[in-house]
């Protein structure tokens, strides 16, 4: 039987990773990331960001270099390729499909101002009900930000593209496409009108023409060519079959595509991603709401994304600070454990890591209340903050569930927080959702996704046929005393 190898990129903030996967079986051949240490952000000026994308371009190749190195050399047997890539950046490309200037990536906050005269100015309700946002500080408003304060280099943009279609573009030579699902990232899309946003466009200034050409997630979009074949040992021709965002694309490589489906990670911040079937939004903003990948008039499917930036690095800052020294993480879990559930009445509130979108961007901080001196101990401390962590995750899932979605099932990587058993059962107890864990990335992710788009699956469903189960955390039995301390938490967050 022929090899049937596929070939899924993440283009991430801190590298490129890439991974080799066999369509038939499932089993990743070879993966790679390029650089081994992370790599740059430019800050010209508190609160910018910025990447060259000629630099995600050199660390593709190398990472492709290696996967072709571990895989015996050669790669001659790759039927497509799909990208995940860092989400909201702004890259402008002129004729030439020349990057005019670095990428104002994600964590760039200067566009702010823009996004927030924009919705004042557009309306709420008309930008909600639209675009499901606040432009915020989106694509959208960093163009908006280049237009002002740079037009000689704006009146240049030929194309503006996001991080993955960039990639796109130089693999197959020159071609210039975006999907409906990057689009809403960058709020460019009227969902209630099914079109390129002409609120935004109209408010903001900005040309049509500066839209690439919209293509589905899963299809077919362009080709890699033979001159970028020939340097990186691909075949020419091969399809480029999908790209999505960092965060739609961990629900895909979690095969999270139906309406109430739930993928979750805990790394340094905490990420819930959940599919609603209907076009709904938080009247408070709470949330974002984008189109997921299989996004796909009549079949509405969008990605419901809650972001808490004080979760791992709160568990990370306790083994720092708080845990006996020397200890691994493992040891901290079972440390955490020889208390009872609740910490005796000890809660965390993880706010400690920036403003909290999930708060209406308030920033109350992280902190400690019922600390009694006479009980509780390091141990307590630590099952406090893990739990806290879990609360956090709770309390943003209550918001999805007020939106019309119904959670049953939580997917995650076995990965981060979620390796800890007492995290994994807090947040089973008190969602009363079943964790269920799988062993899966980004870059495997996007290899899946390009043979649904090459047509060498027939869905998700066939795609994900091998997806390696771990385990499931089911609720338990007894969850009153979770549910107690959720309660208590949620009273400390009020004061």
């Amino acid at each position: 039987m022929e090899k049937q190898y596929l070939l899924g990129y993440d283009i991430g903030t801190s590298s490129v990773k890439a991974s080799l996967v066999d369509a038939q079986t499932g089993q990743t051949i070879a993966s790679a990331q390029y650089p081994d240490s992370e790599a740059p952000i430019m800050s010209k000026q508190a609160g910018w960001a910025e990447q060259e994308p000629e630099m995600w371009w050199d660390e593709l190749k190398a990472a492709t270099s290696r996967v072709a190195e571990k895989a015996g050399g050669s790669l001659a047997d790759v039927k497509a390729i799909g990208i995940s890539y860092q989400m909201h950046g702004l890259v402008c490309v002129d004729k030439e499909c020349r990057a005019l200037r670095p990428s104002i990536i994600w964590c760039d906050g200067r566009a702010v101002p823009y996004g927030n005269a924009a919705f004042d100015a557009i309306g709420g309700e008309t930008c909600l009900a639209h675009l499901l946002n606040s432009p915020g500080n989106f694509t959208a408003a960093k163009l908006a930000w280049v237009k002002e304060n740079e037009p000689e280099l704006y009146a240049q943009i030929d194309k503006i593209m996001l991080p993955g279609d960039y990639i796109a573009m130089r693999l197959s030579g020159g071609d210039k496409k975006t999907t409906i699902s990057g689009l809403s990232e960058g709020m460019f899309w009227d969902f209630k009108n099914n079109e390129v946003s002409k609120h935004v466009m109209e408010h903001f200034g900005f040309s049509d023409s500066l839209i690439a050409e919209i293509v589905p997630t899963f299809s077919v979009q362009s080709r890699v060519c033979e001159a970028v074949a020939a340097d990186l040992g691909l075949p020419a021709g091969t399809p480029i079959s999908y790209r999505g965002g960092d965060q739609p694309n961990n629900a895909l490589s979690l095969n999270v595509m139906k309406p109430g489906e739930i993928a979750a990670t805990g790394g340094t911040s905490g990420v819930v991603y959940g599919v609603l079937g209907d076009v709904n939004y938080d009247p408070l903003s709470r949330v974002n709401t984008f189109a997921h990948v299989n996004h796909n008039q009549p079949d509405t499917r969008l990605g419901v994304l809650l972001c808490i930036n004080g979760t791992g690095i709160l568990n990370a800052w306790m083994k720092r600070t708080v845990a006996p020294e020397g200890i691994s993480y493992g040891e901290m879990n079972d440390l955490a454990e020889s208390v009872p559930v609740g910490a005796e009445g000890l809660s965390v509130i993880p706010f400690g890591n920036g403003a909290e979108r999930v708060l209406q961007n308030e920033n109350p901080g992280a902190s400690v209340h019922g600390i009694n001196f006479n009980i509780h101990t390091k141990a307590h401390m630590l099952r406090a903050a893990q739990e806290g962590i879990a609360f956090s995750f709770a309390y943003g899932m209550e918001i999805m569930s007020q939106m019309g979605m119904d959670i049953k099932t939580i997917k995650a990587g076995h990965a981060n927080l979620f390796l800890s058993p007492l995290f994994r059962r807090t947040l089973a107890a008190v969602t009363g959702a079943s964790i269920e864990l799988y062993e899966t990335d980004g870059s495997v992710g996007a290899a899946y996704g390009a043979g649904i788009g090459a047509g060498i699956y027939k869905d998700s469903d066939d795609a994900f046929k091998t997806l390696k189960h771990i385990a499931t955390e089911a609720p338990v039995a007894e969850t009153a005393a979770y549910k107690a301390a959720y309660e208590l938490w949620k009273e400390c967050l009020k004061k």
